[in-house]
């Protein structure tokens, strides 16, 4: 197992850099703040880092609508900061993986005001994807497609000669409009994107709406009844289709050209890594994303819609690990990412059956439990990273924050909140800056007390100086679980299920060489015995004389085994 990649089964740490660490003092986090705060990450036992957008952008999307995929936006620092960070996180044996925004670009790219200014036809706007409205005076859009942020899909354009002209689509922000895949020059640009940032040294990319950029000839109307959270994706026009996959084949034979150029770093060990943010369901069409001559990894965003109940989860591990063992790749497992409600506000709500997305919190909106959420985030993540495969951490989670669901609305930045007339309050609630010391203006996160957005007070108690070295802190929870997950291989490991499974567990061995480590976890109402054969490695809350408590995870070992 040692001759395996490391992407097989890393764990790797999302950083959204405006919430990560800010050293100059503007509010807002930067690159040279996250250099400054690597050694945290080392210390948590990661392999890798993922970094959100850095790159030039008027941030209407908090920097997912890039205008320049080759410089760093100033508001983050410079080219010559990402090195230093880059060659920092290298010498603390931290891989680097950087977002790749292939679908769409901002509307302040050189490209989309090249379309602007050609007329209809014209090669500029070819790169994107225009069409003519329909009706008598090309009044409606050319089909009924709604943008992920609320709306339509489409706006239209005034001609260079003033007149009401040609659409174009953008499935997100009408600042973000969307390249046109079919277009030789967009693939041979992103191509160039690649080798452009491998060329400085980074480790892979995470792949933004990987799902997204080949859409149905024709652009026929979708049914807008589907959910892409929950049904099949393919059945709708805009997502999923069979030409993303060619894209990727591409791709892998250009990060794969790579993979011994940083030998001197990592040894035999260099491969670089590409990782689908997809939206695709079912498992089995997720996993087409990661056959061995495509993709690398696959957010598995099933099992993060996934409700703590049992059986629900007992399904979900069963299927997506049946689903990429058809093709030979690893599950990639997930809880929490900058787009979603954290994971220990979700679970502090009752639990439903089925799939579903929250939306994002108000402080007019009913509250979750906090103690509970925290308390079945722990025991969730316990479960997570003992799970065969690779895994990702959204930053703060190792300190359990929970979502700011009381931000007052007026301080709402994400472009959700507005598109969708105040109806949905977006992802802000994820994305508040992280609190280092609690007793220190903006609790750390820079030099000044700006924070660009309100940080609830709550947070200090959370701060890492009040973590690190506390004893039962979810700080140094993740630790254990991180070092115990390398040491006995369970990310290497093979999954079988205990015999005697209870109603209200999720209980099954991971065998990793000569290792044999037994995970219980007990979503019931009740103490479950354990056992007597057993003895604890590591669990989420604290055990009792009687067994196991409810919402609880809990790693054992054999008395008499390893």
């Amino acid at each position: 197992m040692s001759t395996l990649p490391w992407w097989r089964d890393a764990v790797i740490y999302q950083i959204y850099p405006r919430s990560f660490a800010d050293a100059d003092g503007d509010g807002i986090g930067d690159l040279p703040g996250i250099t400054a705060r690597l050694e945290h990450l080392r210390d948590l036992g990661v392999d890798a880092l993922w970094l959100s957008p850095f790159y030039v952008s008027p941030q209407h999307d908090a920097g997912y609508d890039v205008a320049d995929f080759r410089d760093v936006d100033p508001l983050f620092g410079t080219l010559a900061d990402f090195d230093v960070l880059l060659d920092r996180a290298h010498r603390l044996g931290l891989r680097v993986i950087v977002d790749l925004v292939p679908n769409h670009s901002s509307n302040e790219h050189s490209w989309f005001q090249a379309a602007l200014a050609a007329p209809p036809g014209s090669p500029e706007r070819a790169r994107y994807v225009f069409r003519d409205g329909r009706g008598d005076q090309g009044e409606q859009p050319p089909n009924n497609w709604v943008s992920n942020f609320g709306g339509p899909a489409w706006t239209r354009v005034t001609e260079p000669d003033g007149r009401p002209g040609q659409y174009y689509l953008h499935l997100f922000d009408s600042s973000q409009p969307d390249f046109d895949w079919t277009n030789d020059e967009v693939r041979e640009e992103f191509e160039s994107i690649l080798r452009f940032w491998l060329d400085r040294g980074v480790d892979g990319f995470r792949v933004d709406v990987a799902h997204g950029l080949v859409k149905a000839q024709g652009l026929p109307d979708a049914d807008l009844s589907i959910d892409p959270h929950v049904d099949t994706t393919t059945l709708l026009p805009m997502w999923d289709q069979p030409g993303v996959h060619d894209i990727y084949r591409r791709w892998r034979s250009i990060v794969d050209d790579y993979s011994e150029d940083l030998v001197d770093v990592w040894g035999d060990d260099a491969d670089r890594v590409l990782c689908a943010e997809a939206w695709v369901q079912p498992s089995e069409a997720l996993s087409r994303y990661v056959r061995p001559d495509e993709l690398h990894q696959s957010f598995n965003f099933g099992y993060l819609m996934t409700p703590w109940i049992a059986g629900e989860l007992r399904a979900s591990i069963a299927d997506s690990l049946a689903a990429t063992e058809t093709v030979g790749a690893p599950q990639t497992w997930v809880l929490s990412n900058h787009d979603v409600v954290r994971h220990a506000s979700r679970f502090g709500y009752p639990q439903r059956p089925g799939l579903a997305r929250m939306p994002g919190i108000g402080a007019d909106d009913p509250q979750p439990d906090a103690e509970l959420g925290l308390r079945r985030a722990r025991a969730a993540t316990a479960l997570m990273l003992a799970l065969p495969g690779s895994a990702y951490l959204y930053q703060g989670e190792e300190l359990g924050l929970p979502e700011a669901t009381r931000l007052p609305d007026d301080a709402r930045q994400d472009p959700t909140w507005e598109r969708s007339a105040h109806t949905d309050r977006g992802r802000d609630g994820c994305r508040v800056p992280l609190p280092w010391s609690a007793d220190d203006p903006s609790f750390g996160f820079g030099p000044s007390a700006l924070s660009w957005l309100p940080q609830p007070d709550e947070l200090g108690s959370l701060a890492v100086d009040r973590q690190d070295g506390t004893e039962g802190s979810t700080l140094e929870l993740y630790r254990r679980l991180l070092t115990l997950r390398r040491s006995r291989g369970l990310g290497r490991g093979e999954l079988s299920w205990s015999d005697d499974q209870d109603g209200d567990a999720v209980a099954f061995h991971i065998r990793s060489g000569d290792l044999d480590t037994v995970v219980i976890a007990n979503l019931g109402p009740s103490t479950l015995p354990l056992p007597e054969h057993l003895t604890p490695l590591v669990s989420s809350g604290p055990l009792d004389g009687q067994g196991l408590p409810p919402d609880t995870t809990v790693w054992l070992r054999h008395l008499h085994r390893p």
